[in-house]
Order: structure tokens, then C-alpha cells, then sequence
């Protein structure tokens, strides 16, 4: 019982090491290769953990292999275009200038029931009030209202507003923030 505790807590911190090594992004921004990545690395971590029968090193090994592998994957994919659309994709305009391209959505295996709900989700009821909107290599979308649709801002109306800085806690955990009281 106790071993397997210890292996546990050590397939963890490697687990977790590895994803901190892999980057920041939410698993919802996550691109194909990282998601499969992560899927394997639970995969790979779960059978030293409840096994104590496998050698901790079956875990241990191939979860550095797939941290390799994804830094590879990503110094390719920072160097080349062309490898960079082939591993992630590349976006596609699903409305353009205000007119649905059904067979963006016919590729992307997306239906219009779909693409009205994610809409929803950026708060955009009707659909013409959409001038573009794109799908993302990451499943997000992002779109862009019309002119007369937009958010208006100080920059409309010629208004420059003064600078506000960052918000600091000055308070965490009950405990006065000191370092955070002496940039101000």
C-alpha cells in the first residue's frame, strides 16, 4: 500500500513537471497533437501507479519520450509554416462578409446548429450581425461583428482615459502581500 502511494506521488510530480514543460494553454486551446499527448501521458502514468508489478520506469521512460516528442513537434512547428499546417490545421473562415460558407462547414464537419450555439456563447443572437467568423486551429471561434454591431470605446468618441496600471492583491491568504505594497 505504501509503495504504491510513493510510486504514485512520483508519477505525479513527473506528470505534472512534464505538462508545466509543455506550456500554459487551457485544455479547450490545446491543439491535437498536445491533447494526444496528454491523453497518453495519463495513460502511461496510471499502470506503474496501480501496479506495482510494472516497473516504475515503464512510466517514467515513455512520458520523457512524449515530452521530447511534443518539443519537437513544437520547435517544427514554430520554424515551419507548411509543418505547422499539417500538424495543427490552419483556420477557416466559416462567414465571410456576413454570408455563411456551407462548404467551409461541410469540411469542417460543423453544422450550422453548431455554429449558432458558439455564436450564443460570444453573446451574438442573430447571425447577420456576424461579418466574420472563424474557426480556429484550437475548436474556438472567433468572431468579428459589423461595423454598426460592434462594442463602442473611448477611442470612438475621441475619449483618451487615463492609465489604470494592473490590479495587485494586496491581501492573499490573509496575509499582507508586502512585495505588492512597495510597487505603488
Amino acid at each position: 500500500m505504501l509503495i504504491n502511494f510513493i510510486r504514485s506521488i512520483i508519477l505525479y510530480i513527473i506528470v505534472l513537471i512534464v505538462m508545466r514543460l509543455m506550456g500554459k494553454r487551457e485544455i479547450g486551446q490545446l491543439q491535437p497533437f498536445e491533447l494526444a499527448i496528454s491523453i497518453m501521458i495519463a495513460d502511461l502514468a496510471s499502470s506503474p501507479m496501480a501496479d506495482t508489478g510494472v516497473p516504475i520506469s515503464n512510466g517514467i521512460i515513455p512520458i520523457l519520450g512524449l515530452l521530447i516528442m511534443h518539443l519537437v513537434i513544437s520547435t517544427i512547428n514554430i520554424k515551419s509554416i507548411k509543418a505547422r499546417e499539417v500538424i495543427c490545421g490552419k483556420p477557416r473562415i466559416l462567414i465571410y462578409r456576413g454570408k455563411i460558407d456551407e462548404g467551409a462547414l461541410i469540411k469542417e464537419r460543423f453544422t450550422l446548429n453548431e455554429l449558432q450555439e458558439r455564436l450564443r456563447d460570444k453573446d451574438i443572437i442573430n447571425i447577420s450581425d456576424v461579418e466574420y467568423a472563424i474557426l480556429e486551429t484550437s475548436g474556438q471561434i472567433t468572431v468579428i461583428q459589423k461595423p454598426n454591431k460592434r462594442q463602442t470605446t473611448p477611442e470612438d468618441f475621441g475619449i483618451t482615459p487615463d492609465y489604470e496600471g494592473l490590479p495587485y492583491d494586496l491581501v492573499v491568504d490573509r496575509k499582507n502581500n508586502e512585495s505588492k505594497l512597495k510597487r505603488n
